[in-house]
Formats: structure tokens, C-alpha cells, sequence
């Protein structure tokens, strides 16, 4: 055994508690080096030979470099001492905090390395209040992403100066406006809930001058070209009325450049009452050609908010409460997220709980967000990584399939499962091109990446216009208006949405069941996985090339199974079973 590969770290992503009762420990080794792992337990203050348990590990991980293994335990006094045993041929060696023994061997103290709890990993205690616990609806849900400004125009009365007419080829710009508003979105949730869709989230509809209202000028406002607070609370209620709920997105990065405070800064400069508001570095404020104040990145028209400041805190914090308590919106969706401190969410955390302790705090976080995951702050993160790998692999063919494989699997090791179990998996949005325009416009290949997305661990979130075939490039063209007109709508596409959000909706196997891949070779284009839970198994087996593949697929027991979506019935014979694919599509199985 490569023992350098090894390595085990307590009160970590690999060692966590999942829920109240119980605990995941995790353990890494190299690719193919180990046969069988146990994590050896007991209680710290009664590790004795007679208490000392021994629970086998399962791998449920791999990448490139190593294996990952974890097994569920339920300590009775909620106290956990552990080592592990590894096993590999003939050798069989334990390891703890003071790194590795041989079996049988005892310390120069003349005791073996179980016989006492010293040097052993430990769990000290598993308290309740430390257990991260994401909403439970969110692995259930299927988010649907608006930008208000292009779903729908249900008051024309509110149109800005100069709105261009709303029609199939409406060209966007970064400035112009179509006249989107909330009571649009009103008078389409019943499309919403034919598709499926569970959650809604906007992008920002706070006052604002841009269309994409990221540059807030009153967070505590509706922007009037959308409607007003009590509209915002009549979707509220109409979309509860339909299962649907509502996650509303906010910058507490930064402001606008109209937001008063800013302004009574540029005015007065350090002489402002605001002043202490931002991040200032000399008296007098300058925006050209670089701003002497902190920005989002450095765009002089978003200054950089002083979270760590009484007044700014007790604003923000303010928001947070009346967006979820008064109005009744369902959760939170937090830009730029990784660039505010720490204590402001955990704070902000606090708040939100107390309003809704079922609401869902998302970060926009691009890369590893494990500081953030601990369930002090929030309880999921926008999921680029498994994003990106999606798209790499089925949309854009550049990875093969045992490269996908590793990428999906080192987010699952990256996080406690309770996170990956509400993570926000989408893949597209306003910031980048359009899920068909990214496929190159192979409506087979985004097909092929929305049912991964669909079956997959995790929240999916559908852009607006997807279900209907729209396509746009970076932005500002992902952000078309909404094609209504009917001749213009890809109604197959819409059914495969429709059809494949009820599959997941029926199934709990699709939610929070199990995954593990059961192909995914070097250089291949095809790749085959299972979800299952205490009652149903599915298979899935998707092939991304342009010829008709065959797969056989071990280790799946006994059973049949039969195909979803087509006929078709496939025995296990031996443990193994033959599948044969079409090109750029799938076959989805569900055993009988």
C-alpha cells in the first residue's frame, strides 16, 4: 500500500455529521491500491476490546490519483473514537492520529494501538445545534431562473421610456428594455406549472437604473418598471398557491452608483456620514480612469459596501428579515458571495433562520466552498464545478468520459452529502451563452445534458426560454425576451422537459437517492450510472458520439429492467447488463 497516498482528516468534509444521529467518515487511497477498508469505532471513554466495533467501508468516490471511501455510523452516546483498518492482500495495517501500526503490533508502552482511546481519530460529540441541515425541500425542488426585465410584459403601464416591442426576434443589448414586470410572471406560473418547476429564481427586481438590476439603488424596493411590494407579495401568494416557491437573488457586495449613500459620498467624499459605509483610500472620491475606492472588480459604478460596518450590517440585515418574514419569499441567492466576511453571513444566517428556518441560503461561489458550508453561513453554493463538467462532456465534447467521471466525483468529496444534496445545479443563466448555443446548436446534445442535470444529485435550475429552444451567446445575448408566440416554440423539447421533471418528481431514486457510475472509460463518449433507493432502481447509459455504442455493465445482481421512455425489456444475466445506445442519445432503464 502507497501509505503517503493515505490521508484522513477529523471534524473535516471527511468526518461530518449528516444528521442528528448520524455520522460519515471518510478516508482516502490510492487508485486500486487498497482492497477493503473498515473504520474500527468505539466510545473514547469505553474503547475496551468488547466495545471496539468494525464497520466496512464502501468506495464511493474515485479520480485520476485515488479511491474515497465512506461509511455511515451512529455512535450511541453521540461520542466517536475511531482508526482505520486496511487491507490489501496479505497486509493489513490500522491507522490513527499517530499514523500507521501492523496488526498484532503494540507500542513501547507494551499496548496495542485498540486497546486504548489514545492517538485514536476523534468525533468528540455530535451536537444537534452543529449539524448542517439545508432545507429539505431543496433536493426535491427544480428551480426555474427569471430575468424579469425579459420573462413577460404583463403592465404595459409601467414600461420604461423607449421599451421595444416584445417579439421572437427581439434583439437584446445590455441597455435596452422590453418591458418585463412581475405581474407578467403572475399571469405565466400556470406555464410554470405544467413544466414542473417547484422554485423560482429571479434575478434582482430591487430598484435599479440598469435592466439586470444588479446595481440596487433600494433594496428594500420593488423597481417600479416591475411593479411595487404589495405585486411582489401578490406573486408570493399566487405561486404558493401553486407549490411554487421564491428565491430572490441580491448584491451585499456592493451597491449601485445611484444608491443615496454612494451619492451623498461622492458629493462630500470622507466628509460624508456614509463615508465609513465603503472602503475609501483618500478624502476626495475619483471614478476615472480607476476608482480610488473598492469595487466590484473595478467598476467605479459599484462600490464595494463596508459589511463589517454597524449601519451597513443593520441595513442588510434589515433586508434579509422583511424579503423573507413580511413579503414571504422562500430564499436567498447571494452574488459575488465570496467577497463579503465571514461574521456578515453568519449573522445574516441567523436572521433568515429566524424568519424561515426552511429557507435556502445560496452563495454564488465558482470555485471549492467548503469555508462556507459548515451550516454556519449557507446551505448550498451555485455548482460550477459539476456545471462545467456537464457541459464539457456532453455539450461541447471536449472531455471523455472517465475525465467527467473524476470531476463529478471530486465534488462529492469536496462537500458533506447533506450539501451536495442541495446544491444548485444549473447550466446556463444570464451570465454565459445559452444551454443550445453552448451544444452548438445540437438540440440532441443539450437533450443529452438535461437529462444529466435532471437525474443527478443535487437541485437542477432551467433558464427561462430552455424548455422552448432558445439560443444567444454570452451576454448580453442569453438574455432575450420570453418567445410566447406559439409558431415560434419548440413544443417537443418542451415535452421532454415536462416529461423528465415528472420522472423526477415520481421518483425519490432521482432526488436523493444513490449515484454510482457503472461506466465511464478513458477516452470514451458514453457514460452509464445507477440512482437508486429503498424502492427503485434506475439505470441511465447516455452516448454523446455520433455512432451507436454497446456498454456491459457489471456488478449490477440480479433483476430486469425495462426502459422508460421506449420499449425495450433488459435482463441482468450473471450479474451484467447489455445495453446498446443510438448516437447522441440515451436509454434510461428502470428495473421491473
Amino acid at each position: 500500500m502507497l501509505l503517503e497516498a493515505v490521508f484522513h482528516q477529523p471534524k473535516s468534509h471527511y468526518a461530518y455529521a449528516y444528521d442528528k444521529e448520524t455520522l460519515h467518515i471518510r478516508i482516502r487511497t490510492k487508485r486500486n491500491d487498497v482492497d477493503r477498508v473498515y473504520v474500527v469505532h468505539g466510545d473514547k471513554y469505553r474503547f475496551v476490546p468488547e466495545h471496539i466495533q468494525t464497520t466496512k467501508m464502501e468506495k464511493f468516490a474515485s479520480d485520476s490519483l485515488f479511491d474515497y471511501y465512506q461509511a455511515a455510523v451512529k455512535p450511541k452516546y453521540r461520542r466517536f473514537a475511531y482508526a482505520f483498518r486496511l487491507e490489501s492482500g496479505d497486509e493489513t495495517l490500522y491507522y490513527n492520529e499517530v499514523g500507521f501500526q501492523k496488526e498484532g503490533a503494540q507500542s513501547q508502552a507494551g499496548i496495542g494501538m485498540l486497546e486504548s482511546p489514545s492517538g485514536m481519530f476523534e468525533f468528540p460529540f455530535l451536537n444537534p445545534v452543529d449539524v448542517n441541515e439545508p432545507p429539505s425541500w431543496v433536493k426535491n425542488a427544480v428551480f426555474y431562473q427569471i430575468f424579469p426585465e425579459r420573462f413577460a410584459n404583463g403592465d404595459p403601464s409601467l414600461n420604461p421610456p423607449e421599451t421595444e416591442e416584445w417579439k421572437p426576434d427581439g434583439e437584446p443589448t445590455r441597455d435596452n428594455f422590453f418591458g418585463g414586470d412581475l405581474q407578467g410572471v403572475i399571469d405565466h406560473l400556470g406555464h410554470l406549472e405544467e413544466l414542473g418547476i417547484t422554485c423560482i429564481y429571479f434575478t434582482p427586481f430591487f430598484e435599479a437604473k440598469s435592466n439586470h438590476k444588479y446595481d440596487t439603488i433600494d433594496y428594500l424596493k420593488v423597481d417600479p418598471q416591475f411593479g411595487d411590494n404589495e405585486k411582489a407579495k401578490e406573486l408570493v401568494r399566487e405561486a404558493h398557491k401553486r407549490g411554487i416557491k421564491i428565491m430572490l437573488d441580491a448584491v451585499f457586495n456592493h451597491s449601485g452608483y445611484y444608491f443615496p449613500p454612494f451619492q451623498d459620498v461622492l458629493k462630500n467624499g470622507r466628509k460624508s456620514r456614509f463615508a465609513s459605509w465603503f472602503h475609501l483610500r483618500e478624502d476626495e472620491v475619483v471614478t476615472e480612469p480607476d476608482p480610488n475606492y473598492d469595487t466590484f472588480g473595478f467598476v467605479a459604478s459599484m462600490p464595494k459596501l463596508n459589511t463589517e460596518n454597524r449601519e451597513v450590517k443593520a441595513y442588510l440585515l434589515e433586508v434579509a428579515r422583511y424579503w423573507v418574514e413580511d413579503v414571504g419569499v422562500d430564499g436567498w441567492r447571494l452574488d459575488v458571495a465570496n467577497e463579503v466576511d465571514h461574521q456578515f453571513w453568519r449573522e445574516f444566517r441567523d436572521v433568515v433562520k429566524k424568519a424561515n428556518p426552511e429557507a435556502y441560503i445560496l452563495g454564488e461561489i465558482w470555485h471549492n466552498s467548503l469555508a462556507w458550508l459548515g451550516g454556519d453561513q449557507f446551505d448550498a453554493v451555485m455548482n460550477y464545478p459539476v456545471t462545467n463538467g456537464i457541459l464539457e462532456f456532453f455539450a461541447m465534447r471536449e472531455i471523455d468520459a472517465e475525465s467527467f467521471m473524476g470531476r463529478l466525483d471530486a465534488i462529492q468529496v469536496a462537500y458533506p452529502k447533506q450539501v451536495n444534496e442541495a446544491a444548485f445545479n444549473l447550466l446556463d443563466s444570464h451570465d454565459t451563452p445559452r444551454l443550445l448555443t453552448i451544444a452548438d446548436g445540437d438540440k440532441d446534445l443539450m437533450k443529452l445534458a438535461a437529462t444529466f442535470q435532471l437525474t443527478y444529485t443535487g437541485a437542477p435550475c432551467i433558464y427561462y426560454g430552455d424548455e422552448f429552444g432558445m439560443a444567444g451567446g454570452h451576454d448580453p445575448g442569453c438574455r432575450a425576451p420570453m418567445i410566447w408566440d406559439e409558431d415560434h416554440q419548440d413544443r417537443e423539447l418542451f415535452d421532454f422537459y415536462r416529461e423528465l421533471i415528472a420522472l423526477r418528481k415520481q421518483h425519490r431514486a432521482l432526488r436523493d437517492g444513490t449515484f454510482r457510475f457503472l461506466s465511464a472509460e478513458k477516452d470514451s463518449r458514453l457514460v452509464a450510472y445507477e440512482r437508486t433507493d429503498d424502492h427503485s432502481r434506475f439505470v441511465f447509459v447516455l452516448n454523446s458520439s455520433d455512432r451507436k455504442e454497446t456498454v456491459t455493465l457489471d456488478g449490477l445482481g440480479k433483476g430486469t429492467f425495462r426502459a422508460v421512455f421506449e420499449e425495450g425489456r433488459y435482463e441482468v444475466k450473471k450479474g451484467r447488463l447489455k445495453v446498446s445506445v443510438e448516437p447522441k442519445s440515451g436509454v434510461i432503464l428502470k428495473e421491473q
